[in-house]
């Protein structure tokens, strides 16, 4: 693969360099500029795509967070074009967005009864919940720590049993109710993190830019609290 250098001597690309690292170091108006710049990459990928039946705006929406995605990862020096790393995350999201698309229509027609189609035609997100949310929910916190896993199943009830308080959680893990509560925001955290909540927000219709980057910033938020560690719970 040719490797592509950064020219000192071109003021444009220097400028970009520097939007790059204030983005990605939490510069909102970087981050802004450079989604803007690059927005026609995302339509450009979104025309190529086959989007089967899912609508063109959320086509879009789903490629801009892949576009996001690539400027907070994309490495300056890794040796290959900004948009040649963008657009295989764009078509990775748009792909993902289609994908998840697809399966909930089929559930819905699978459904096959008047009700079914009653509630779907009122409140899609009533259809999706019903079929998809729980088991997606599900198989997202069973990627948590065994004790990430038991305080989200105990605190929101996840097995059937009633929501149970931070004493008791705490007591069963031999910590006090103070960090049980810190370990339920820790889990929140990863669980509500962009790298992992996708299709989960897909279904939730929460899965905005604007969803993204709050939840992006309050991981950031807790990483400093808690000195920067990195690392899966």
């Amino acid at each position: 693969m040719h490797t592509q250098h950064h020219r000192t001597d071109d003021p444009g690309l220097a400028a970009e360099v520097v939007l790059f690292r204030q983005a990605q170091g939490g510069c909102r108006e970087s981050e802004t500029e450079l989604m803007e710049t690059h927005d026609g990459l995302v339509h450009a990928v979104v025309r190529r795509q086959v989007l089967g039946e899912l609508p063109y705006a959320e086509a879009i929406q789903a490629g801009r967070i892949g576009l996001w995605r690539a400027i907070k990862g994309y490495e300056l020096d890794r040796g290959c074009a900004f948009s040649t790393y963008a657009w295989h995350s764009i078509v990775h999201h748009v792909w993902r967005a289609v994908k998840v698309h697809t399966r909930a229509q089929r559930t819905i027609h699978a459904a096959g009864c008047s009700e079914w189609q009653r509630i779907a035609s009122a409140d899609p997100a009533a259809i999706d919940a019903a079929w998809s949310v729980h088991d997606t929910l599900h198989e997202l916190v069973a990627r948590l720590s065994e004790r990430l896993q038991y305080v989200i199943v105990a605190r929101y009830g996840l097995n059937g049993q009633d929501s149970r308080p931070y004493r008791e959680i705490g007591k069963h893990l031999g910590v006090c109710g103070e960090r049980a509560r810190q370990l339920h925001t820790e889990a929140l955290v990863w669980l509500r993190h962009p790298a992992h909540s996708q299709d989960l927000r897909s279904l939730l219709t929460r899965h905005s830019l604007a969803d993204y980057q709050w939840a992006e910033a309050e991981a950031q938020r807790w990483l400093r609290q808690r000195g920067g560690r990195h690392g899966r719970p």
